[in-house]
């Protein structure tokens, strides 16, 4: 059986709920030195599954995998990073590896790097860096980066300010159920955003947006419930 074809036992396994199967044919290609599977035995350590749960363990195979530039395991190691999980927390160090991976192209790296670059955490604040990168993301599909990047084109940050893109952008996130898009939406329509005033899609996005969990529209229905302006 080639290494191709061991992937594909092991992806089998782990998707048929089999960890500890999965984990052996991992580990074994792991220490061979495939670095796909090396991410795969960090992922299986960092989330304790088909083993006993270990940031330390995932830290070590991340790192090795990390020695062949694999995207993957450069983000996933960022991740820890990040969270200060298994390593002391440094954003400085999580931002340098996300960056890596969202060159090489994986899209939750593109969107961790566009939103440390928004916010300055781990690096230098550069709204149109982090317009870029959120778009990047955007392409591949990530739904958060939609959202995110609506805002910034809501607010004229790091790019031309536009309320008509902002809100074709949090349509296309909404419509995937982003909770934060919905309100996003909802506030557009409520002040007549880039769109023609409508106080009923207003309240539309925002009662799903709080049947999605986002508290922002769950104060703001309360809030619209006191006032009397509509009775549920």
């Amino acid at each position: 059986m080639n290494i191709t074809e061991e992937h594909q036992k092991a992806e089998t396994l782990y998707s048929s709920g089999k960890f500890a199967d999965a984990f052996e044919i991992y580990l074994g290609l792991a220490k061979s030195g495939d670095p796909k599977a090396q991410t795969s035995v960090g992922y299986l350590y960092q989330n304790g599954e088909g083993v006993e749960q270990s940031y330390e363990k995932a830290r070590l195979w991340y790192e090795e995998a990390v020695k062949s530039e694999y995207p993957v395991a450069l983000f996933n190691l960022g991740v820890l990073y990040s969270n200060g999980a298994g390593v002391f927390k440094d954003d400085h160090t999580a931002f340098q590896l996300f960056l890596k991976s969202a060159i090489l192209e994986v899209p939750h790296a593109q969107f961790e790097t566009a939103y440390m670059l928004e916010l300055g955490t781990g690096c230098d604040q550069n709204y149109s860096e982090a317009a870029f990168w959120y778009e990047e993301a955007a392409k591949r599909g990530n739904i958060e980066a939609f959202n995110n990047l609506g805002v910034l084109y809501r607010d004229g940050l790091g790019v031309e300010q536009s309320y008509e893109k902002a809100v074709h952008l949090f349509k296309r996130s909404a419509d995937a159920g982003n909770s934060s898009a919905m309100y996003n939406l909802g506030f557009c329509y409520d002040g007549g955003l880039g769109v023609e005033q409508n106080s009923d899609l207003a309240l539309q996005y925002l009662r799903q947006a709080s049947l999605a969990g986002n508290e922002k529209a769950n104060d703001m229905l309360e809030k619209l419930r006191e006032q009397g302006d509509f009775a549920f």
